[in-house]
């Protein structure tokens, strides 16, 4: 009798990081010859839980080491209510449950939710972990995506059009703890808009083909400087995860020195125990020095590995670059090249990330801001805090932005003469720096403009010792000019519309006599003067504006 396996192959195509380069898993697609199995499979959940068994033996005889995703529908898991025979072929293949990522597929319209719901919370209890795949272009309800809490969103490439909707489903996805990636990147415009989106992972005929062989090599386009930024607190380490070369903690050193002389890409080799949570660490280099000395092979390769191993270094899926070399530069010189394991809230091991890959990347970062400070303050640009205005609106945070400069600068330049008037632009950089350390960022514009970015509940405090100071240039005294635009979530839709908000309110701070100080929110009218001729430094009024929402 014919079955549908008879001309059925598999194809795996290649799940990329965008910050690293490197594969980060592999997706397992049916390729039959003649028919279509996966209309079949989407009419009979049996046979939809035989394929993903099928591709998983499939990359079993690949002998990849990398993480695997299998697709399948929704409908399927509601209706078995989980996937018993592929947990037993993932240890029968010598796969950990943890290494596979099951790709949820729509349609979800006329599924059972509280079914599907049960049967990925019995999977995520055998280790495996979740995708909610088909984001954009399927029928994914936004209460349903939340309530499946996966740890991977896939975006259709056709999102890419609409930047807004893919910043919004990052900071979505930042607040379930989930990575974002975009399926069915074909052009370096589609990766570019990618990657200033915010995803950490891509794939597509740009990166590599699905294949028949899984691939080690993909082209990912030179990134442009401008994406090189980032938070202060260092790129999160989610950006840097590369897969972990795994094994039990029962594991004997032979086992180990056959999969790192048969996987020469692979640093070092993590032992975990059967909840896949990291118990050593194993180092490449150090490992085979040891197995290759006289009698070496001889004494330790029947003998654990576990006693040939380090304790392992983790840090936590949200951690920072920086956090990462704060581990790093605890203990010993010889471990500096140890791989450290990302972990994710169960204490699971979800891949590792290279000191290296670190310290490129943040090398970048410096080199990215450095190129943009101001010479005379060694301040940021207004690049830089534009950009950062632009993540705090996508992520729905509300802020103030503020532009302070110096009053009739031009007047103090020709009686004081520009050293004096340079002198004076350094140190109110500087009382700025040191007001808002911790709390607020500042850039220095050009001239003597300068831009603050912080949060609303601490302006009193970071303006006060600024606007207060005695300013004096060449023994002339100088006052100040502050305009401050509060906007909320769904204020302002970018940094040229809180600039736009800014421009009359700095034109209305310039009007009055002495130090001043107005502010407004966006959306309504008026202004607020907090300091200056017509209120009392601890009095709050509005004056007449023109509307500035």
């Amino acid at each position: 009798m014919h079955s549908w396996t008879d001309n059925l192959r598999f194809a795996f195509q290649p799940v990329v990081n965008l910050r690293t380069g490197a594969v980060a898993a592999l997706e397992i697609l049916a390729r039959p010859e003649t028919g279509d199995v996966l209309a079949e499979a989407r009419r009979d959940p049996e046979l939809d839980g035989r394929l993903a068994v099928q591709a998983l033996r499939a990359a079993a005889r690949k002998e990849t080491l990398l993480p695997l995703h299998l697709n399948v529908f929704a409908a399927t898991l509601a209706d078995l209510g989980g996937l018993t025979p592929l947990h037993d072929a993932v240890r029968a293949a010598g796969r950990m449950p943890w290494e596979v990522t099951l790709d949820v597929v729509p349609p979800c319209t006329h599924v059972p939710h509280r079914a599907l719901l049960e049967a990925v919370a019995t999977l995520r209890e055998q280790g495996f972990r979740i995708s909610a795949d088909g984001i954009g272009d399927g029928d994914v309800p936004l209460r349903l995506l939340a309530d499946l809490t996966p740890d991977l969103v896939k975006l259709d490439a056709s999102l890419l059009a609409r930047p807004a909707v893919v910043r919004a489903m990052r900071t979505f996805c930042e607040q379930l703890g989930a990575l974002v990636a975009v399926e069915g990147v074909e052009t370096e415009l589609q990766c570019a808009a990618a990657l200033a989106a915010g995803a950490q992972l891509a794939q597509g005929e740009l990166f590599a083909p699905p294949a028949r062989v899984p691939v080690a090599d993909v082209y990912v386009p030179p990134r442009s400087p401008g994406s090189l930024a980032a938070p202060r607190s260092g790129p999160p380490v989610r950006e840097f995860v590369r897969p972990a070369a795994l094994l039990p903690v029962t594991a004997s050193a032979g086992q180990v020195r056959a999969l790192l002389t048969g996987s020469p890409d692979v640093s070092g080799v993590l032992l975990v125990d059967q909840a896949g949570v990291p118990v050593r660490s194993v180092h490449r280099s150090r490992f085979l020095l040891s197995m290759s000395g006289r009698y070496g092979h001889a004494l330790y390769a029947d003998r654990p590995a576990f006693k040939l191993g380090d304790a392992p270094r983790t840090v936590g899926v949200d951690a920072t670059a920086w956090e990462v070399l704060d581990v790093v530069a605890v203990g010993g010189r010889d471990r500096t090249s140890d791989d450290v394991a990302v972990v994710d809230h169960r204490g699971r091991c979800v891949g590792v990330v290279r000191l290296a890959d670190l310290v490129r990347a943040l090398a970048e970062t410096r080199v990215e801001e450095a190129a943009g400070l101001n010479p005379l303050t060694r301040l940021p640009g207004s690049d830089a805090i534009t950009a950062e205005v632009d993540r705090w609106i996508a992520e729905g945070r509300t802020f103030a932005l503020s532009w302070l400069d110096i009053d009739h600068f031009k007047q103090v330049n020709d009686g004081a003469g520009f050293a004096a008037g340079d002198e004076l632009i350094r140190s109110v950089g500087r009382a700025l720096q040191a007001a808002v350390a911790g709390h607020a960022r500042v850039g220095h514009i050009g001239g003597d403009d300068f831009l603050v970015l912080a949060r609303e509940e601490v302006l009193e405090t970071l303006a006060g010792p600024v606007l207060d100071a005695p300013w004096a240039a060449g023994g002339r005294p100088v006052t100040l000019s502050l305009a401050t635009v509060v906007c909320g979530p769904g204020g302002v839709s970018d940094h040229r519309q809180a600039a736009a908000r800014l421009a009359p309110l700095k034109k209305a701070a310039k009007a009055l006599r002495g130090t001043s100080w107005v502010l407004a929110r966006a959306g309504l009218p008026g202004y607020e003067i907090r300091r200056g001729s017509g209120a009392a430094p601890a009095q709050a009024g509005y004056a007449a504006a023109e509307p500035l929402g």
